[in-house]
């Protein structure tokens, strides 16, 4: 699917401050998702700066933070300060440290997946203890690893709107989603989130981190410090296959962390071993010169077999035998407008996992934008010249 982009008449925090008027204007709770993240600053000093300024009503807002257990120690200690200043204005902050489940694409090695934060019985390798003031139960999840934390933030505020530092520039997958989203009648009431910050691109971010002189993890500037490209600065969890290759970075500049992570997955170490390579999802220029050319490989036929001859030694339990449906009917429906490099995005995205899916949706963007693209072609003259 297409996105139209559309120029707006006033500047992205303009915009912003008056979405957030909108969304407290309606009278009910308002819970903001918070994780010390660069958007997720911006999200909770634009709204404490209206709550400051009389705007809207601290009594209102709810802040949620889902600690997930595995986290810079920096970002902890931001929390820290966030909840204290929106403790001082009347507001209310929940602090989750609760049993629920998390990719890792560590344990596909076990075709599993999954992680559960804070699980009971391993508090002796938990990555650190949970505050004393943290929430450590819920009656919404009744077993470990029920759910993931989205789906129990959807069911806890089921009462109210939530508000979500989501950007769709961070992603192509996020911009599609975003630009899904139907925000007219009916449509906030069947999902009660709202994105107010959605249409910032990444130097709005640290514009407004420099103009407002907020203080952000230290975890960044050590990153930075080490190559990671200001673009690709993201502190989620370390564990799944879109930030799995930071892993590496820890070991550098934080080896009492490092030592803690290793303690939580013993099979962290493989990060700095085999970042750069399909298990991951990773494979950089610098890496397929040291290795030369490949052979040519029927990744058709690879996939083939892995799909509908022996799946059952790729996907051997709930989780994986979805992502395993999901790609058959993909195979089945686009087989015959694919690649052999789309064959090989294929390939590579099940043997290393795909729990969330998120190769998936690029695969169907990649096939669906070439195919596009072809018939706009062949539909000129030139184009049937150009493709025969």
């Amino acid at each position: 699917m297409a996105v139209k982009r559309i120029e707006g008449t006033i500047d992205v925090v303009t915009a912003a401050r008056q979405r957030l008027l909108n969304v407290f204007s309606n009278g009910v709770k308002v819970y903001m998702s918070f994780s010390a993240g660069k958007d997720s600053l911006c999200l909770a000093h634009l709204t404490y700066a209206l709550i400051m300024e009389g705007k809207i009503d601290a009594r209102q807002l709810v802040v949620i933070f889902i600690d997930e257990e595995a986290i810079y120690d920096s970002m902890y200690q931001m929390t820290v300060r966030w909840r204290k200043r929106f403790l001082a204005v009347g507001a209310e902050f929940r602090w989750y440290c609760i049993p629920v489940r998390q990719v890792s694409i560590l344990h596909h090695l076990q075709n599993n997946e999954e992680w559960i934060t804070w699980e009971p019985g391993k508090e002796s390798e938990w990555v650190r203890q949970p505050p004393p003031f943290a929430i450590t139960r819920s009656p919404y999840l009744e077993y470990p690893g029920q759910m993931n934390y989205q789906t129990f933030c959807t069911l806890i505020t089921r009462d109210g709107i939530q508000i979500m530092g989501v950007r769709g520039a961070e992603s192509l997958q996020r911009a599609t989603f975003l630009s899904r989203m139907d925000l007219g009648r009916g449509g906030i009431s069947s999902r009660n989130a709202i994105y107010p910050i959605y249409d910032w691109k990444d130097n709005d971010v640290w514009l407004y981190i420099r103009e407002n002189r907020l203080d952000f993890p230290d975890a960044y500037i050590d990153l930075y410090r080490v190559g990671v490209a200001k673009r690709h600065l993201r502190l989620c969890n370390f564990f799944a296959s879109e930030s799995i290759a930071g892993l590496r970075y820890i070991a550098e500049t934080d080896p009492k962390l490092w030592t803690q992570i290793e303690r939580r997955e013993p099979n962290a170490y493989l990060t700095l071993l085999y970042w750069d390579s399909e298990m991951f999802h990773r494979s950089t220029r610098k890496r397929r010169e040291l290795e030369g050319a490949e052979p040519a490989k029927d990744y058709k036929a690879e996939c083939k077999r892995i799909l509908f001859q022996e799946p059952e030694k790729y996907f051997s339990n709930d989780s994986t035998q979805r992502t395993w449906r999901m790609y058959r009917a993909f195979y089945i429906r686009n087989s015959s407008a694919m690649t052999n490099d789309d064959f090989r995005a294929m390939h590579d995205a099940m043997i290393s996992g795909d729990p969330k899916l998120r190769s998936l949706r690029a695969l169907y963007t990649r096939v669906y934008s070439a195919y596009a693209d072809y018939s706009r072609a062949t539909s000129t003259q030139e184009g049937v010249k150009k493709y025969g």
